[in-house]
């Protein structure tokens, strides 16, 4: 019965393990970002920048817009619900007047439905405005990357209900960049895009830089 009782508890630990193992990574990244931004310092009433991967490579971001106070919290290969789990480490508790968010594209490409990310995103805003209503809002459309391409459509419609959600919310923006990294004919232009044909290249940012300057003014 006593080895009983030990193996039980060594495949608990083992599970323990396991689960943490699985979500250890993110966490990680999530406490590291944190001290980093702590160290280095920051005001309340800044603009945020956060999301998936696609922000987190922006490393030019402070130096497009140097008359603003911003804060770039990208990370990983993130989700929205990712996002929603750490919006307090990584958006809330800076107190932002603005903040721009890019999630949707990982997980289109994962088979995840629009209507489930726009539910996230729901949920995202309510807690957002929920710690200050006068929050700006700003949601960035998925960007037309090659490597995604056969899932185009996919991504044209959680486009739509994002530009739909932001519509029905006070406060909030939709920001397109699929049209600005495309061609005459609809297509993505490979140039803008490093070589795994999935991430912005600089020359790709600089377009981003264009698209974004508006809301700064």
């Amino acid at each position: 019965m006593k080895k009983i009782l030990l193996s039980l508890s060594a495949l608990l630990i083992l599970a323990f393990q396991l689960i943490s193992a699985q979500t250890l990574p993110y966490e990680q990244e999530v406490k590291s970002l944190s001290a980093k931004i702590d160290s280095v310092g920051w005001s309340a009433g800044g603009t945020v920048f956060t999301g998936s991967s696609t922000i987190r490579m922006w490393k030019d971001l402070g130096a497009d817009f140097p008359e603003h106070p911003l804060i770039n919290t990208g990370f990983g290969g993130s989700q929205a619900k990712d996002l929603q789990r750490f919006l307090y480490p990584l958006v809330l508790r800076f107190e932002p007047s603005r903040v721009f968010i890019y999630e949707g594209d990982n997980d289109i490409w994962a088979d995840v439905s629009a209507q489930e990310i726009i539910h996230t995103f729901e949920d995202i805003l309510s807690r957002i405005h929920l710690a200050n209503p006068q929050t700006e809002i700003y949601l960035i459309g998925a960007k037309p990357s090659p490597s995604r391409w056969e899932k185009a459509s996919s991504y044209q419609e959680f486009n739509k209900q994002l530009k739909d959600l932001s519509i029905r919310k006070e406060k909030v923006t939709f920001v397109d960049t699929w049209a600005a990294l495309t061609d005459a004919e609809g297509q993505p232009r490979p140039e803008l895009y490093l070589k795994d044909q999935l991430h912005l290249n600089d020359e790709g940012y600089l377009i981003w830089k264009d698209i974004f300057r508006p809301y700064f003014d």
